[in-house]
């Protein structure tokens, strides 16, 4: 049986630049949303690979990506679907996902 979700790198890039062409077509709250999606995409399929971890960088910036990251990691947490998330010891822009127990 073939995996129907492509695996995702280790770390990913939120930075809309980083994953849009053409990202002053956007407007911020557009931007915020496609890499929210992404963030999605990648950890549900890192759940789906049986990662035990995935890290995800957010930048510094006014904190409104991290902020949203946060609430959605939060979300994940609640539902059981990841076991925790914390700021990288060497890299505050970036939050590591732990998703085995």
């Amino acid at each position: 049986m073939a995996r129907a979700l492509p695996r995702p790198p280790k770390e990913v890039d939120l930075h809309a630049a980083a994953f849009l062409k053409n990202v002053d077509r956007y407007e911020a709250d557009e931007l915020l949303a496609e890499s929210l999606e992404l963030l999605r995409e990648s950890l549900d399929a890192a759940i789906y690979w049986d990662y035990t971890e995935i890290r995800f960088v957010h930048g510094k910036g006014k904190g409104i990506l991290r902020q949203a990251v946060y609430e959605e990691l939060a979300y994940y947490k609640q539902s059981g679907a990841i076991d925790r998330y914390h700021p990288s010891y060497q890299n505050e822009d970036v939050v590591v996902v732990s998703i085995g127990l």
